[in-house]
């Protein structure tokens, strides 16, 4: 986006405000979204980012970023062309691209007059004013080149600029075709070197494959050879019977016969080592069903260990079903205890009432009168309705028994 706003924006000929769009950028990571096509049309129409921009200006600058990054056309426009025949300066539409400059009769590019090849041999300087012609600047192509001039100064250092830009493009995609072609060069050595390799290995295979072949060849000849020379031998021991032929074969026999014993001595070797490996084998696998009955016998312990728990888990749950009948039968004669308790009250309550009303009664018959009792002649209480019929004593015993039943009471709950 920053770059098609520049764009823009040197398409006008404005100026650029970097501040604002550094502002609007941090405003977008923060909220973490992107601009919609419509959006930034609208952006671009505000003029936001750039100043003194009116709709027609707009309007051209968008065009021509649209043919510079659509159409692929970096620059456009009119100026003078010196004829090659003739020598004569006439005015063309120009359109540079990035391989080529074309020129047109007019804007409407209907009438075309021809192509500047921009290859690797193409170069562009500028030239001094001559034959009443100003900014004129010089395009060399191969056996050709091309005069031209341009309306202003700046135009013709952009003109410059812009073919200068298109040469490097050209060349440097020159190079890497080059090392693209390079690369499949070297592709195709690796290519034919691996195949050359897989060929010689192929070669070295069958050669192996025949030489293997010869030799079994070879062998089988050589035994049919020490098969007919055994069958001469023999022949000759019968018919020619000659005692060198005889102690050679007596020297053969001795030879086979200490190779014989030499074999039988390894092949007992042999059925020892046999022997020791079975015995050995034998100890393991008594050692292997030792510790097969350990495992088993530790398994029978386990299994005996868990249904002993499994037993205990069962007593542990009756004893516990048992508590919590007990608990209910305690809670529901708790439950009785607490009505009757407050059924006792309510009755001390109405006896409490009763005794008040009636020694209000007393009192307001009596006045102050006081019956003179027998019993202790120490101090004796004094209540609001007259005098106690019960000493400290039996008061302060009174008071621990009601908190006693209090008490229990409340452990009760």
């Amino acid at each position: 986006m920053e770059y098609f706003l520049r764009k823009l924006s040197e398409a006008m000929g404005g100026s650029w405000v970097e501040e604002r769009f550094e502002d609007y950028k941090l405003e977008l990571q923060a909220q973490r979204r992107s601009l919609s096509a419509w959006e930034l049309i609208t952006l671009v129409a505000s003029g936001h980012f750039s100043k003194g921009m009116d709709r027609q200006t707009l309007s051209m600058g968008i065009s021509e970023v649209y043919h510079e990054l659509i159409l692929d056309v970096l620059k456009q426009g009119y100026m003078m062309k010196k004829g090659h025949k003739r020598k004569n300066w006439t005015e063309r539409w120009f359109v540079l691209k990035p391989t080529s400059i074309s020129y047109y009769m007019g804007e409407d590019l209907v009438e075309k007059k021809g192509d500047i090849q921009l290859d690797g041999n193409c170069c562009v300087e500028p030239l001094a004013d001559k034959d009443g012609k100003k900014c004129l600047f010089l395009i060399k192509c191969a056996g050709k080149s091309f005069e031209i001039s341009a309306s202003d100064k700046k135009r013709k250092q952009e003109w410059i600029q812009g073919i200068q830009t298109c040469d490097l493009q050209t060349s440097n995609e020159t190079k890497q075709q080059q090392l693209e072609a390079m690369r499949k060069a070297l592709e195709e050595a690796a290519a034919s070197a691996a195949e050359e390799e897989r060929r010689r290995l192929q070669t070295q295979t069958e050669l192996q494959d025949r030489y293997r072949t010869d030799l079994e060849r070879e062998k089988m000849v050589r035994q049919q050879m020490e098969e007919q020379v055994a069958q001469k031998s023999s022949e000759l021991d019968q018919y020619l019977q000659r005692v060198r032929e005889l102690e050679d074969m007596y020297h053969r026999l001795e030879d086979a016969l200490e190779e014989e014993r030499t074999a039988r001595q390894d092949e007992e070797t042999v059925r020892r080592l046999q022997a020791r490996l079975l015995e050995e084998e034998s100890t393991k696998r008594v050692e292997l069903e030792q510790i097969h009955l350990q495992q088993m016998k530790a398994i029978s312990e386990t299994e005996a260990e868990k249904q002993e728990l499994e037993k205990e888990r069962r007593v542990k749950d009756c004893a516990l079903q048992d508590a919590m009948q007990q608990l209910e039968h305690l809670e529901s004669e708790r439950q009785g205890a607490l009505e009757q308790y407050q059924a006792v009250m309510k009755k001390l309550e109405d006896a409490a009432d009763n005794t008040r009303t009636w020694k209000h009664k007393v009192a307001q018959h009596e006045g102050l009168v006081r019956l003179i009792q027998p019993g202790n002649k120490g101090t004796q209480m004094i209540t609001n309705w007259g005098p106690a019929a019960f000493s400290e004593v039996e008061l302060s015993v009174r008071e621990k028994e009601w908190q006693e039943r209090k008490r229990q009471a409340s452990q009760a709950q």
